[in-house]
Formats: structure tokens, sequence, C-alpha cells
């Protein structure tokens, strides 16, 4: 069973800045089960986005697994925020969660698919 979107927001937040970088909700969406988009902006002003990754795919119905959304690691933010804007307009329920980080950290550990 996983956690509540909105816990496991908190406790990646959490996690980030204790690690040294400042993270914020960007974009509020359903307590329970909203689908969560994390973007990583290094100094720079390029980011990379991470979405969920699909259902079925190493356990990622259960537990919460990553896969980047654009074949570069860093994109310009302009590029990320279209992606973002176009996944709000589907998903009115989704989470985007924006992290600052100068070495461009995203803090996903082994939950991040390759």
């Amino acid at each position: 069973m996983r956690l509540k979107t909105e816990i496991w927001v908190k406790a990646y937040l959490r996690r980030c800045q204790v690690n040294g970088a400042h993270g914020v909700v960007a974009r509020h969406g359903d307590d329970d089960a909203g689908a969560v988009f994390i973007k990583i902006v290094r100094p720079d002003q390029t980011a990379a986005v991470f979405s969920p990754a699909p259902a079925g795919l190493d356990d990622a119905d259960v537990d919460r697994r990553w896969v980047a959304r654009f074949k570069q690691d860093f994109v310009p933010e302009a590029d990320a925020e279209k992606l973002l804007k176009r996944e709000a307009e589907f998903d009115s329920d989704v989470w985007i969660v924006e992290i600052e980080d100068r070495e461009g950290r995203h803090f996903l550990g082994d939950e991040l698919m390759s």
C-alpha cells in the first residue's frame, strides 16, 4: 500500500532540505492519490523533470518509481514548464514539486528507473 501523496511530498521535501536543497510545492494536487511531477532546477536555469513510472513496472503500482521525462538530463527551464503545464491541463489532481539545487540532484535514490 502506498503512502498518501501529501505525506510522501512532505517527506520528500524534508529529504531535499536536509541535503541542502530548497523545495516548494508549485501545484497542490489530490492529497490522497495525485500524481507527482518533480522539477529540478539548477542555477543556470536548466531543469530536469521526473514523473511517475508507468504502473506495472518493477512494483511501480505499490512503491513510487520515477522516470526522467527528457532524454537529455537537463533542458531549458521553459521546456520543462511547457511539459508541466500540459500535464496540469490533462490532470487536475497533479502535484508539481520544484527543487532548486546547485548540483541538480534529484534525491530520488533507487526510486529512479533508467
